[in-house]
């Protein structure tokens, strides 16, 4: 019995719930990453082209040839508003994928942000059009347009596995992204974690609690202090 082939291109997925990614949106791509598990981060050459960028939604995910952005281009017009474009460019810096003509397109389409592990182009442009847009970096050297790739299958960007409709959050510090069927379960972990951060704060900003309360135990723990030792 012969197995009906599969499309490079998929329409239809599940994606993170928009009301997930509203409460998601308010909390630091740091503070969601802690309360995952420490993980899900992109790696630190994905950076935000302006250090001011702020993003939230469900994961569009695409996959290209090295220097070449047909496929960009389709999942551009297949995007729902709200929806990251998430691009697996295999860390090439040899050209741009967008610039700011597709990224003007976006922002025409409701499209929440741009993630490339790949570079970009246009920075100046970029940055006053205030849009969110991750990349290894930037070359003035222009893509083809003529290599097929996918859409909404599972990618690697930045070192993580994305699937479509995951949840993705990005701001200054970078991008994290969180598995669609777990990213609700972690809103209270995340508002409790900004909390009790908050209040570690006021402390120290007050002079109180300079030193964090677990610090022996770790010391000890790790045998750097033995046992009834006090820093």
């Amino acid at each position: 019995m012969s197995t009906p082939e599969l499309s490079d291109i998929r329409r239809d997925f599940e994606r993170v719930s928009p009301a997930t990614v509203q409460k998601a949106s308010s909390f630091a791509a740091s503070i969601l990453a802690d309360v995952a598990g420490r993980r899900g981060t992109l790696d630190g050459r994905i950076t935000p082209v302006s250090p001011s960028a702020r993003m939230a939604g469900a994961a569009f995910t695409i996959e290209v040839r090295p220097g070449d952005n047909l496929m960009i281009h389709a999942a551009m017009t297949m995007a729902k508003p709200g929806d990251v474009l998430v691009v697996d460019g295999k860390a090439d810096r040899t050209c741009a994928l967008m610039g700011s003509i597709m990224i003007n397109a976006c922002m025409k389409r409701g499209i929440a942000g741009v993630v490339l592990d790949g570079a970009h182009r246009d920075s100046e442009e970029l940055r006053e059009l205030g849009f969110p847009v991750y990349s290894v970096g930037s070359n003035p050297n222009g893509p083809t347009k003529f290599i097929p790739g996918r859409i909404n299958w599972p990618i690697s960007c930045g070192g993580v596995a994305i699937n479509p409709g995951d949840l993705i959050v990005g701001d200054g510090d970078g991008v994290v992204v969180v598995e669609r069927e777990k990213a609700e379960s972690l809103l209270e972990l995340a508002a409790t974690k900004f909390a009790d951060e908050r209040a570690r704060i006021a402390d120290i900003v007050a002079g109180r609690n300079l030193r964090p309360k677990w610090l022996e135990a770790s010391l000890r723990a790790a045998g750097v202090l033995k046992e009834g030792e006090v820093l």
